[in-house]
C-alpha cells in the first residue's frame, strides 16, 4: 500500500503519453471543475492555499513504479490524463501550459472552454525535444511579474506541492529557478486536498466499481484459493498468492467483474501475511514464504484495485482454529471497527471516528489498547492515501457528503502463548472502502464478509478424539501392531474409520444426555394428539320458511343459490343444505323405472362422529336415507349430476376456508419504491401451481422491503412471501436435471391459489422436455445437431448466470442488519454427497446442503431440518444386500419417522461419512423396524427408556458383541434359515413388537425348504426378474457364471449341517 513500490510494469491507467485520436478530454467535465477550482482556491486562499497568488503544478516525467502523487491526481481530476513531463501555472487572468508539441495540440481544446468558465487566457509554452525549457520559464516568470503588477503585489506568493521532489530535467530546472526568482513559495496541499476529498457523483461511481472488482476478486479469487490450499495442505508461497491475485484484478472477467480490462489497475500489489511475520504499515509486501496455515494461525489479505484511477481497498483477517485470545481479540476489533464506520457521519469531526474505536478497546479489552493501530485509516480516492484525511485522534476536520475513507484498523504484535515460532505472534487488520452519504455510512465493501463464522476456519475437530483410551487391544492383553507391508491407504482407511467410531461413540453418549433432558421436561402425561377432531361450522339453507322457492312440482329441486336441494316428503317440499348429503346415485329397475338414493351424514355413524353442532340439540331424530322412483330416467340422472357439482364446489369452498382459517396471520409486504427498484426475475413458473382450468402463465419473482412477491399477468394470481416465513432457501442450478429453481421452506402455511403450502418452488425449464424424434439415425458429427446442442447449453449457462445473479443480490440484501436475526441465505445443494432412493412412491435423487436433507425435483417436496433429527438408522444393513433403508427419526416423538427406501449399498459408506461430520448419530439394523410401536413406548414410558440405555438398543455392534462372547465357540454368521430352534419364546416377542414383519419361524423354514428344491433355470428366471424390478445394471459375465455355478450347487446339495468359520471384517 506504498505511495512508492515496484508494481505491474503497466503504466497506471489515465497517462497520456502521447497525443492521438485515442485521448478526449471531457470539455464538460473540464469546465466545471475548473470553476471549482477557482472557487475554492478564492474562498480559502488564506488557510489551506497559503495566500498563493498563483499555483505551479509540475508533473514529473513517467514512471514504471506505482506512485500517487498530488500533481498526478489534479491532472486526472481536471483534464481526465495524466501529463506528465509537464508544468500548470494557474494564474487569476491566465493559464500557462509547458509541455510538449503533442500534449499542446491535445491541451489546445481547453482555450475557449477556459474563457468561458473562469474568464482565464490558456497561454501554450512548446518546448522543444533539446531544448530544457530556461527561456519558456523566464516567459511565465514575467507573465506572473505582469499580473502581480497590475494587482499592486510587489511580493507574490507562488503556490507549490512542497513534498514532491522534482524529477527529471525539466522539473529540477524549473524548482531551481523557483527558487531563484523573487517570489515567496508556499505549500497548497492541503488546498488541493480539501478540493479533492468531496467526490461528485460520477467519482462515487467509479469508487462503487473500484469496490464491485475489489470483493469479487476476494470472494471469487482469494478466499476459494485460500481454502483449497489449506484443504488440500499445498505449499503456496506468499508471493505466488500475489501474483495469482494481480492477475485476476487486470482481468476482472476472471473474478465475475464484467468490467473493461483497459479501465481497471491494481492500487498496490496484493498483500498476504503469516506465519508469524506481519506488518499493518500502508508500506508491507508479500514476501516468498510459504503460507502457513497451522492450528492457531492468521492470514492477513489485503486487496486493492482502482477503476477509472479511482481507488478502493479492503482488507480481511481470516483464522484458521482459532484459540480464546484471537477469537477475543477479533470480535473486539470487528465490534471497534464498526464504530469507526458508524462516527463517519456528515458534521462529525474525523478524530470521533477513532476515539470510537479506541472507546470500545478501552471497555472490552483495555489491555489491548497498546497493540492498536495509531490510526483508522485515511481518505481514499484518486489517491490511495489522502492526506488531511486522517483517521487519527488529532485531526479535527469535518466529515462530509461526499468523502471516501479507507477505514483500515487493526491490532499489531499479539502474543500467544507457544512455543512455536510461527504463531507466537499474530497480528490482525480489516479494511473497508466506506463512502459518506448524506445522513450515513456506506460501506462499499460490504459483499466481503467479516463476521466471525465467515472468516474463523476449523480443520482439526477430529483431533479432539486423539486422548482417547488406547482401545479394547489393551483389555484383551494384546498390543495394536502395525506391519511394515501394510499399505498406507489401508492404514489411513482404518484410522478413518476408526475415528468415526470413536464420534459416533462421542455422539451417542451426548444424543442419550440431549433425549433424556428432553423427556424429562416434556413430562411422561404427553399422549398422541395427532387427529384432533374438527367441528364443522353450522351451514343454514334458509333462515325462515318464506325464503323457499315457491313450489312447481312435487319434484326433486336443487337450488343454487342457497346450496340446497327440495325433496318431496309427505306432499312438502323439505330443504337439505348439499353438506348434508354424503352420497347420490341412481339405479334403473327392470321395469324401466328408475330410483335415485340420497344417503345423509349422521352423527354417530363410523364416518360420521359427533360435532359441536350436533351435540347443541341431541334429543335430535336425523334422516340417513331416502328413496324416490321416477319413470323420468333423464331428469334423475340430472339431477344426480346437479347434486353432486354443488356438493362439490361447496366442499371445496369450505375446505378451502377450513385451511385458511388455520393460516398464521402473515405481515403485509412493503413494497420497494421508486428510489429501490425490487430486485426482479423474470419468466417463472411456480410449483405449486395456481389453480383454474386456463392456460398456465409465467410470471415474475420481485424481492421488496420485507418480502418477495411473484405475480402473473392475471389479477388474481400473486403470492406474498415474508421473509420473517422463511425458513429455508435454496438455489438448484440445472446441471443433470431439466429445470434450474429457487425453493422457498417456510415456517408457516400459506395458500397459492386454493393450496396450502410449506413449500414454494420457482423454476424455469433449460430445455424441451418434449424433443421430436426424426425419422431416421442422427450422425454423431450432424452440423445440425452440434449448433442445436450448444444452443441448449448456452440457453442452460444464461439462465443460470440469471438466477446466480438474483441470488447474490437477495442475499446481499439479507445481510443488512435490519434481517441478522432471520439467519437468511441461499443454500445450494451438494451434488458430490446425494444419493438415489424412494422418499415417497418414486425414486429421486437426493441431495444434502450445509442444513438440509432435500429433494428439490419430483413432487412432493423433500426438505429435512438437520437440526430436527433426533438419529438416523441404516435399516437391511448387511452382507449381499444391493440396496437399504434410512429411517430418520426427529426430536418430535409425535411426528412420524421418514423412511427414504431402495437406496443403493454403494452409497452407504459415503452416507455414513456425511451423518458423522454433520454431528448426527446413527445406527445400523438388518431389519426394519416398527417405528410408530417403538416411540409410542418411549412417550409412554420415557424413564424406563432413558434407564434402558437410551437409543443404544439400536447399537447393533455391541448387540454382536454381546452375543460373542456368550457363544462358547465362534459359529460366524449363520443364515437365518439356519438359525438353532432353541430361541425363546420371549426374544421371539420382543423382535415381533420391534420389526414389522409379522412371518413366524415355521414359515421361513417351509421358505427355504421350497428354495432349496427349485432348479437351477427356475433360480436364474427369478434373479433375472428381480434385477429387472429393481432397476440394476447388467452383472458381467464372470459373475453371472459364478452365480450360476453357485444357484446350480444349491439346487443339488443336501441339508447343510456345518457352516465354515467367516474372516473377521477390520
Amino acid at each position: 500500500m506504498a505511495d512508492h513500490r515496484n508494481g505491474s510494469s503497466q503504466p497506471p491507467n489515465g497517462k497520456a503519453t502521447a497525443a492521438g485520436s485515442a485521448y478526449a478530454i471531457d470539455l464538460v467535465k473540464f469546465s466545471a471543475r475548473l470553476k471549482a477550482l477557482y472557487s475554492h482556491w478564492n474562498k480559502h486562499k488564506s488557510e489551506l492555499w497559503s495566500s498563493a497568488d498563483v499555483l505551479a503544478i509540475a508533473t514529473p516525467p513517467p514512471s514504471d513504479d506505482l506512485r500517487y502523487l498530488k500533481s498526478s491526481a489534479l491532472n486526472i481530476w481536471l483534464l481526465g490524463y495524466e501529463f506528465p513531463d509537464t508544468i500548470m501555472v494557474f494564474m487569476q487572468k491566465q493559464i500557462h501550459f509547458l509541455c510538449s508539441q503533442k500534449k499542446a495540440s491535445l491541451l489546445d481544446v481547453v482555450k475557449a472552454p477556459a474563457k468561458e468558465a473562469v474568464g482565464v487566457e490558456v497561454v501554450m509554452h512548446v518546448k522543444a525535444k533539446n531544448n530544457d525549457g530556461s527561456a519558456l520559464m523566464e516567459a511565465i516568470f514575467r507573465a506572473i511579474r505582469a499580473q502581480l503588477k497590475v494587482d499592486g503585489d510587489d511580493s507574490p506568493v507562488v503556490g507549490y506541492i512542497a513534498r514532491e521532489a522534482p524529477e527529471g530535467n525539466l522539473l529540477e530546472k524549473w524548482a531551481e529557478k523557483l527558487k531563484n526568482v523573487n517570489f515567496l513559495l508556499g505549500d497548497v496541499t492541503s488546498g488541493l486536498s480539501d478540493l479533492l476529498a468531496v467526490k461528485s457523483k460520477e467519482e462515487l461511481v467509479n469508487v462503487k466499481k473500484a469496490a464491485f472488482l475489489t470483493t469479487n476478486v476476494m470472494n471469487n479469487i482469494v478466499v476459494p484459493k485460500l481454502e483449497n490450499v489449506i484443504d488440500e495442505e499445498k505449499k503456496v508461497t506468499h508471493s505466488a498468492l500475489m501474483d495469482e491475485t494481480e492477475k485476476a484484478i487486470l482481468e476482472p472477467s476472471k473474478a465475475g467483474a464484467r468490467l473493461k480490462a483497459e479501465n481497471v489497475d491494481i492500487c498496490y500489489p496484493p498483500i498476504f501475511q503469516s506465519g508469524g511475520q506481519f506488518d499493518l504499515r500502508p508500506s508491507a509486501a508479500s514476501n516468498d514464504e510459504l503460507l502457513y496455515y497451522d492450528s492457531a494461525s492468521v492470514i492477513i489479505c489485503a486487496v486493492g484495485a482502482r477503476y477509472n484511477s479511482y481507488c478502493c481497498n479492503v482488507a480481511r483477517t481470516y483464522l484458521i482454529d482459532a484459540n480464546p485470545l484471537q477469537s477475543k481479540a477479533y470480535g473486539v476489533l470487528l465490534k471497534a471497527h464498526e464504530a469507526t464506520i458508524s462516527e463517519l457521519k456528515p458534521g462529525n469531526k474525523v478524530s470521533a471516528a477513532y476515539q470510537a474505536a479506541l472507546s470500545v478497546v478501552e471497555k472490552d479489552a483495555p489491555e489491548l489498547v497498546p497493540n492498536l493501530t495509531k490510526s483508522a485509516g485515511t481518505g481514499i480516492g484518486l489517491e490511495f492515501r489522502e492526506s488531511g484525511l486522517n483517521l487519527n485522534a488529532k485531526n479535527d476536520r469535518v466529515v462530509k457528503a461526499g468523502m471516501v475513507f479507507n477505514v483500515s484498523l487493526g491490532f499489531q504484535n499479539l502474543q500467544n502463548q507457544t512455543n512455536n515460532t510461527k504463531n507466537q505472534t499474530f497480528s490482525l487488520l480489516l479494511a473497508d472502502t466506506v463512502i459518506v452519504d448524506s445522513d450515513k455510512a456506506d460501506v462499499a465493501t460490504s459483499k466481503s464478509s467479516k463476521a466471525l463464522k465467515d472468516v474463523a476456519y476449523s480443520f482439526n475437530e477430529d483431533d479432539q478424539e486423539e486422548e482417547k483410551p488406547k482401545g479394547k487391544d489393551d483389555a484383551n492383553g494384546t498390543e495394536a501392531f502395525m506391519s511394515k507391508t501394510t499399505l498406507r491407504s489401508d492404514n489411513h482407511e482404518a484410522s478413518k474409520e476408526e475415528l468415526r467410531r470413536q464420534h459416533q461413540a462421542e455422539l451417542a453418549r451426548l444424543k442419550n444426555e440431549e433425549t433424556a433432558r428432553r423427556l424429562a421436561g416434556a413430562g411422561t402425561g404427553a399422549g398422541d394428539h395427532r387427529a384432533a377432531a374438527r367441528t364443522s361450522t353450522e351451514l343454514v339453507a334458509y333462515k325462515n320458511v318464506n325464503d323457499l322457492p315457491p313450489p312447481k312440482d312435487l319434484m326433486i329441486q336443487i337450488d343454487q343459490k342457497n346450496e340446497a336441494v327440495l325433496f318431496p316428503i309427505y306432499g312438502s317440499m323439505v330443504p337439505f343444505h348439499v353438506s348434508t348429503i354424503r352420497t347420490v346415485s341412481s339405479q334403473q329397475d327392470t321395469n324401466r323405472t328408475c330410483c335415485i338414493r340420497i344417503i345423509f351424514n349422521v352423527p354417530g355413524t363410523p364416518f360420521s362422529p359427533h360435532d359441536a353442532s350436533s351435540l347443541k340439540v341431541q334429543g335430535s331424530i336425523y334422516l340417513k336415507e331416502v328413496s324416490f322412483r321416477s319413470k323420468d330416467g333423464r331428469h334423475i340422472s340430472e339431477v344426480v349430476q346437479m347434486i353432486k357439482t354443488l356438493r362439490r364446489q361447496v366442499m371445496a369452498r369450505e375446505s378451502e376456508r377450513a385451511e385458511r382459517a388455520t393460516l398464521v396471520t402473515q405481515e403485509r409486504l412493503q413494497l420497494a419504491g421508486n428510489r429501490n427498484k425490487p430486485i426482479r426475475l423474470s419468466d417463472l413458473w411456480i410449483r405449486p401451481p395456481f389453480g383454474g382450468r386456463g392456460r398456465k402463465m409465467p410470471g415474475t419473482l420481485e424481492a421488496h422491503v420485507n418480502g418477495f412477491r411473484f405475480s402473473t399477468t392475471r389479477q388474481d394470481e400473486r403470492v406474498d412471501i415474508m421473509f420473517g416465513n422463511i425458513k429455508h432457501a435454496f438455489f438448484q442450478p440445472a446441471e443433470n436435471e431439466m429445470i434450474t429453481l429457487l425453493h422457498f421452506h417456510l415456517h408457516n402455511h400459506i395458500m397459492v391459489g386454493n393450496k396450502k403450502t410449506k413449500d414454494v418452488q420457482f423454476y424455469v425449464e433449460v430445455m424441451d422436455v418434449v424433443q421430436t424424434l426424426g425419422g431416421g439415425k442422427r450422425s454423431a458429427y450432424d452440423p445440425d445437431e452440434i449448433e442445436e446442442e450448444q444452443r441448449e447449453r448456452d440457453r442452460k449457462n444464461k439462465i443460470n448466470m440469471g438466477f446466480q445473479s438474483f441470488v447474490n443480490r437477495v442475499n446481499d440484501l439479507w445481510g443488512q442488519p435490519q434481517f441478522n436475526g432471520l439467519d437468511l441465505e441461499f443454500d445450494q445443494p451438494l451434488r458430490e454427497l446425494g444419493f438415489h432412493g424412494v422418499p415417497y412412491k418414486s425414486s429421486a435423487f437426493i441431495v444434502p446442503t450445509s442444513t438440509c436433507l432435500v429433494e428439490l425435483i419430483e413432487t412432493p417436496f423433500l426438505v429435512v431440518t438437520l437440526g430436527e433429527i433426533e438419529i438416523v438408522n441404516l435399516e437391511r444393513v448387511g452382507l449381499g444386500q444391493k440396496n437399504f433403508d434410512m429411517t430418520v427419526v426427529f426430536k418430535d416423538f409425535k411426528k412420524d419417522v421418514l423412511r427414504i427406501d431402495s437406496i443403493p449399498s454403494t452409497a452407504l459408506d459415503g452416507i455414513k461419512e456425511w451423518l458423522d461430520t454433520t454431528d448426527i448419530k446413527y445406527y445400523e439394523s438388518r431389519l426394519n423396524l416398527n417405528w410408530r410401536q417403538i416411540l409410542k413406548t418411549i412417550t409412554d414410558d420415557p424413564q424406563s427408556f432413558i434407564d434402558d440405555g437410551g437409543w443404544e438398543f439400536l447399537n447393533l455392534e455391541a448387540t454382536d458383541s454381546e452375543s460373542e462372547r456368550s457363544e462358547e465357540s465362534d459359529q460366524g454368521y449363520e443364515p437365518s434359515d439356519l438359525e438353532p430352534e432353541s430361541d425363546s419364546e420371549d426374544e421371539a416377542s420382543d423382535s415381533e413388537s420391534l420389526v414389522e414383519s409379522e412371518e413366524e419361524e415355521d414359515d421361513d423354514t417351509d421358505d427355504s425348504e421350497e428354495e432349496k428344491g427349485k432348479t437351477w433355470e427356475e433360480l436364474e428366471r427369478e434373479a433375472t426378474n428381480a434385477d429387472r424390478e429393481k432397476g440394476a445394471e447388467y452383472d458381467s459375465e464372470e459373475d453371472r457364471k459364478r452365480r450360476k455355478t453357485k444357484a446350480f450347487g444349491k439346487s443339488r446339495a443336501g441339508p447343510i449341517n456345518t457352516v465354515s468359520k467367516r474372516s473377521k471384517l477390520r
